[in-house]
C-alpha cells in the first residue's frame, strides 16, 4: 500500500485529492505569533499575543474612527498626471494605471468627512499600498482641500500619515507639497481649528518634514518607524552609531517629538478626548 494510504496512521486521502490552505487565512507577526485573519480584523488588526500593530490603510482607519463607518469622501476621483513624462523601469503613467488597478485606489491619500463619537471630523489618511504612500501633487492637493473644508465648516482636522516620503516621479512638483500643506496648516491654526497628526508605520521623508509633525497634538501608534532619512543615511552622514530603537515612536516620545502613543483600540477615544477638551465640550 502506498504511503498516503497508511490506514494505521489514519492517512486516507490520496495526494491528488489534498487541498492547500487558502492564502490569507492566517497572519504571522514579526515575532512569530500566528493569528487567524478574522480574529486579527476583530482585534483592529493588532496581534493579541505580542501587540504588534499590522499596517492598515484608509479603509480600515475609516472603519475605526467614523461612527458606523459612515462618511463622505472628498475629491474621490482626483488622480495624478505625468507632467514630466517620467520613466524608470516603466513609464510613470503605466505605473499609475497598474497600481490603481491593483489597489482600487486613485492615489496615496483619501479624505473622509463624518462623525466620530458625535464629533464632526475631517480625516485624511494615507495608503502605503499606493506607491509606498509617496507624496505627489494629488496627495498635497487633497490634503490642502481637506484643510480648506475644515476651515470653511469649522471642523477639526485629523491627518494619518503612512509614507515613504516625496514621490520621485514628480520631482519638484512633489517637493512643492511640503510648503503647500504647511501653509494650509498655518491657515488652520489661524482659524483656531484643532489639528491632530497621527504617525503610523512608516512615516518618513518629506511627510515627516512637513504636515506629519505639525499637529497641535502629535501622536503615534506603538512601534511605528518615524524619521526623515533612513538609519543608514543618518549613520553615514553623522559618522556615529545610532542609539537602540532609533526612529521608533517610543524613542521619539522619550525625546519630546511626540505627545503620546496610542494603542489602536484607544485611538478613537483619545482623538475625541482631545477634541472635546479643546472645544470645551462634555467628555463622552
Amino acid at each position: 500500500m502506498a504511503w498516503f494510504k497508511r490506514t494505521e496512521k489514519g492517512i486516507q486521502t490520496p495526494t491528488e485529492d489534498k487541498k492547500d490552505v487558502p492564502k490569507g487565512l492566517w497572519y504571522k507577526s514579526p515575532t512569530g505569533k500566528i493569528i487567524d485573519a478574522d480574529e486579527l480584523e476583530r482585534n483592529l488588526w493588532v496581534s493579541p499575543e505580542d501587540d504588534f500593530h499590522v499596517r492598515i490603510g484608509s479603509k480600515e482607519y475609516f472603519e475605526i474612527l467614523f461612527d458606523n463607518n459612515e462618511f463622505k469622501e472628498l475629491d474621490a476621483k482626483m488622480t495624478s498626471k505625468d507632467p514630466l513624462g517620467f520613466v524608470d523601469t516603466k513609464k510613470y503613467s503605466e505605473r499609475l494605471k497598474d497600481v490603481m488597478d491593483k489597489t482600487k485606489l486613485k492615489d496615496a491619500v483619501r479624505t473622509g468627512v463624518g462623525k466620530s463619537k458625535g464629533n464632526e471630523l475631517v480625516v485624511c489618511c494615507m495608503d502605503f499600498a499606493f506607491i509606498g504612500g509617496s507624496m505627489g501633487a494629488v496627495v498635497g492637493e487633497k490634503i490642502a482641500r481637506g484643510i480648506d473644508y475644515s476651515i470653511k465648516n469649522k471642523v477639526p482636522f485629523v491627518m494619518i500619515s503612512k509614507s515613504g516620503g516625496a514621490r520621485m516621479m514628480e520631482a519638484a512638483y512633489s517637493l512643492m507639497q511640503l510648503a503647500k500643506t504647511s501653509a494650509k496648516l498655518a491657515q488652520l491654526a489661524d482659524a483656531k481649528i484643532p489639528y491632530i497628526s497621527l504617525c503610523t508605520d512608516p512615516t518618513t521623508g518629506g511627510t515627516t518634514a512637513s504636515y506629519a509633525m505639525l499637529g497641535d497634538i502629535n501622536i503615534a501608534e506603538p512601534g511605528a518607524l518615524i524619521g526623515f532619512a533612513g538609519p543608514r543615511v543618518v549613520r553615514d552622514t553623522t559618522g556615529k552609531d545610532l542609539p537602540e530603537g532609533f526612529q521608533t515612536s517610543e524613542f521619539l516620545l522619550e525625546h519630546g517629538f511626540l505627545d503620546f502613543i496610542s494603542h489602536r483600540k484607544e485611538l478613537k477615544n483619545k482623538i475625541n478626548l482631545y477634541i472635546d477638551l479643546i472645544l470645551n465640550q462634555e467628555i463622552r
